[in-house]
């Protein structure tokens, strides 16, 4: 009976939805396969590939009085995507509201992806890296707000927090998967490819990149061929498309949109600690990679397991209580795995502690991601979702950009102190919440804040 529900609840989300909703989410699915691919090969194409780092290796920066080590160099190529993904989503969000059109948008961040992925297999140099990292940071900026507002324009508040659900759960697919197989692709090369009549030899980096570019070639073509821009969204392009921080209605201090948008890079701060501590980790709980791999997998697990339920239970219940017990589970199992590594000799089998509690900070983000974005879509008026929704998925791409820089500075203080702070956040993410947000879905039992009262003329 359990397996017949799950089998009708499947068959009704996934091959019963919109088809344009399952077209964008199967295209993110393939350019962040491709995309994540980066994340194990760079720092590997960098050390040990034909990357000539010398000429910049041992450099001072003059302003920071820091030179430039092998390990600064590779966290500048990674983190680099990340702020200028960030610094470009707010912009391509306001210009895909201005002209009334998302489509053009994705496809060009599609392309310029595809074509930077493909360019690295030629890159002999760091400046170069650092242009092609940087083209796919515009990339990203052009493909997220926009993929983001058109969903929101595809759907309404009935279906909303599904189809996001539906959305970041193939991403988060995709997103897994790509590590695992570039991984695999860089071991087993290199490679002799035979086709019409010719043999050509492909050095196991050049297989990841042009796989990479494959990728984001079959996601264009799903947009292209499959996703339409609604009539609605060219037609009432807004006007003010200014960001709003403060509250306009007078409810409360901060724009409710904008307060989870601060909240989300907390939260993203705190998701992002884990990734660059893995040396201090292996060494506290005694393991190697592999348990290292799948502690790092349990939260992106989490994710795709959780995401598309909670955000169709949020689509029933509202979204403000879902907001709120995502981050009441994000504190402690933030801190949880400071925990885990300060009392690591007492604790029996200590991965096993580490497993279970980035399992459950990956069900807090679940909580906050599809129900802040639908919260955000039916806030924003009629031409203006690129806009608004574009302060969530910067404010996402931030933190998650901030969060291994600030684990780099704060572990030398201790192993437990990046996850502290990360609870630290998490914890003021909880009262901006609670007291700037409210409820937006109409019939539930959540009690949304009165205004405030007005004076008698």
């Amino acid at each position: 009976m359990v397996f017949g529900r799950l089998r009708r609840w499947f068959v009704a989300t996934f091959l019963e939805a919109d088809r344009r909703i399952l077209v964008l989410a199967l295209a993110r699915m393939a350019d962040s396969f491709g995309n994540s691919f980066l994340i194990v090969v760079l720092p590997l194409y960098i050390t040990i590939g034909p990357v000539d780092i010398a000429p910049v290796l041992g450099v001072t920066i003059p302003v920071l009085g820091i030179s430039l080590t092998e390990a600064l160099l590779v966290g500048i190529v990674l983190s680099l995507y990340g702020f200028l993904s960030s610094a470009g989503q707010p912009l391509a969000g306001r210009m895909s509201d201005r002209v009334g059109r998302r489509k053009a948008f994705i496809l060009l961040g599609l392309a310029l992806l595809g074509g930077a992925n493909v360019a690295y297999a030629f890159a002999t140099d760091y400046w170069m890296l650092i242009a092609l990292r940087a083209v796919q940071g515009v990339s990203a900026a052009l493909t997220i707000p926009c993929s983001v507002a058109l969903i929101n324009d595809l759907g309404g508040t009935t279906d909303r927090g599904g189809n996001f659900g539906i959305y970041n759960t193939f991403r988060l697919v995709g997103f897994g998967f790509g590590p695992v197989v570039a991984g695999v692709i860089v071991d087993s090369g290199p490679y002799v490819l035979s086709a019409v009549g010719r043999v050509v030899d492909l050095g196991r980096f050049d297989a990841v990149f042009l796989l990479a570019g494959l990728s984001a070639a079959v996601s264009f073509g799903f947009v292209a061929a499959l996703v339409a821009d609604p009539e609605r969204t060219q037609a009432s392009a807004a006007n003010d498309l200014s960001m709003q921080v403060f509250d306009s209605e007078g409810r409360q201090l901060l724009d409710p949109v904008f307060a989870v948008g601060v909240a989300t890079l907390f939260m993203a701060i705190g998701l992002g600690l884990f990734e660059t501590l893995a040396a201090p980790i292996n060494a506290r709980l005694e393991q190697g990679g592999t348990l290292f791999a799948i502690e790092f997998a349990a939260g992106v697990i989490a994710n795709v397991l959780f995401q598309t339920p909670i955000g169709q239970a949020s689509d029933r219940y509202g979204r403000r209580p879902f907001l709120l017990a995502g981050f009441v589970i994000l504190v402690p199992s933030t801190l949880g795995q400071g925990l885990v590594l300060v009392f690591a000799e007492s604790i029996p089998f200590g991965p096993a502690f580490m497993i279970v509690t980035r399992f459950v900070q990956g069900i807090a983000i679940a909580l906050v991601f599809a129900p802040g974005l639908s919260l955000g879509g039916e806030i924003a008026a009629e031409g203006e979702s690129g806009t608004r929704l574009s302060v969530l998925t910067t404010a996402f791409s931030l933190g998650v950009a901030i969060g291994p820089l600030t684990s780099g500075l704060l572990v030398r203080f201790g192993v437990v102190w990046p996850f502290a702070f990360g609870a630290g956040l998490g914890l003021l993410g909880l009262v901006i919440v609670y007291t700037q947000v409210y409820e937006t879905v109409e019939n539930t039992t959540t009690i949304r804040p009165r205004a405030a009262p007005q004076d008698d003329d």
